[in-house]
Order: structure tokens, then C-alpha cells, then sequence
């Protein structure tokens, strides 16, 4: 089978975590996706599930495949195995995204004062969404 890179984009945003009793954990991202690295033209938007969905309502959505941890300051590159999507757009038929050259995200290192506060980190990343022919 041959992958074709379908659209490369750009993450600015946020990975949120939620303070537990003893250490923060995970929620979602929440961030913009541009076209270009400078975020100047807004291509959709990256949120829980994972999903990635375009301005025109195209989504996908991914599982973890496998994590590499590129650069110690920032949130692991990522493979991620998608669900194929039916709905027109840019993410019909995406198998396969990887999330690369990420900057920031990491939870924070020092505790949470109070059970349930959340913290939102800035992140940044690289998308790349590829179609399986």
C-alpha cells in the first residue's frame, strides 16, 4: 500500500491538564490548525478525541500508535493510527497522521494547589495527514 501526504498544518494552541490528588493528568489539546507556520491563514481546529477538523467541517479522528519523545522540553512526536472519515473535505480518507516538530505542552512540574484546577500549556506542532491508495 502507498501513503500520499494529503495536507501538512500547523498547531498553535494548548494541551490541557486537570490536578488530581497527586499529579496532573492529561485532557486535550485545544488549538488552532493554519496552513502556515506563521498561523496567518486558518485552515480548522485540533481538540479532544484527538480530532482535527477543517473550517469546512472535514474531521478526523486518531489513536496513539506510537510516541517519541524528540526533545525533552516539549510534548512527545506522535504516530496516530485515523478513522477513516465518509464526510467530504480534506480529511475524507485519512489513515495515518504523525505530529512532529513540537515546542511546549508538557505538564507542569510543579504541583496543583486544589483537586480539579486545570492548566493550560502552549504548544506548538507540526500535522501531517496522509491518505492509504
Amino acid at each position: 500500500m502507498k501513503s500520499t501526504l494529503v495536507a501538512r498544518y500547523y498547531a498553535t494552541g494548548v494541551q490541557i491538564y486537570r490536578w488530581g490528588d497527586t499529579a496532573w493528568t492529561f485532557v486535550a489539546p485545544d488549538a488552532v490548525l493554519s496552513a502556515d507556520a506563521a498561523g496567518k491563514t486558518r485552515v480548522g481546529t485540533h481538540y479532544a478525541g484527538p480530532t482535527w477538523e477543517s473550517v469546512s467541517g472535514s474531521k478526523v479522528a486518531g489513536a496513539v500508535a506510537q510516541r517519541c519523545i524528540a526533545d525533552a522540553t516539549a510534548i512527545p512526536w506522535l504516530s496516530l493510527t485515523a478513522v477513516p472519515s465518509d464526510r467530504t473535505g480534506i480529511f475524507r480518507g485519512v489513515t495515518f497522521i504523525q505530529r512532529v516538530h513540537t515546542t511546549g505542552g508538557l505538564a507542569p512540574s510543579t504541583p496543583g494547589t486544589t483537586t480539579g484546577e486545570q492548566a493550560r500549556v502552549p504548544y506548538t506542532a507540526e500535522y501531517f495527514f496522509y491518505r492509504t491508495e
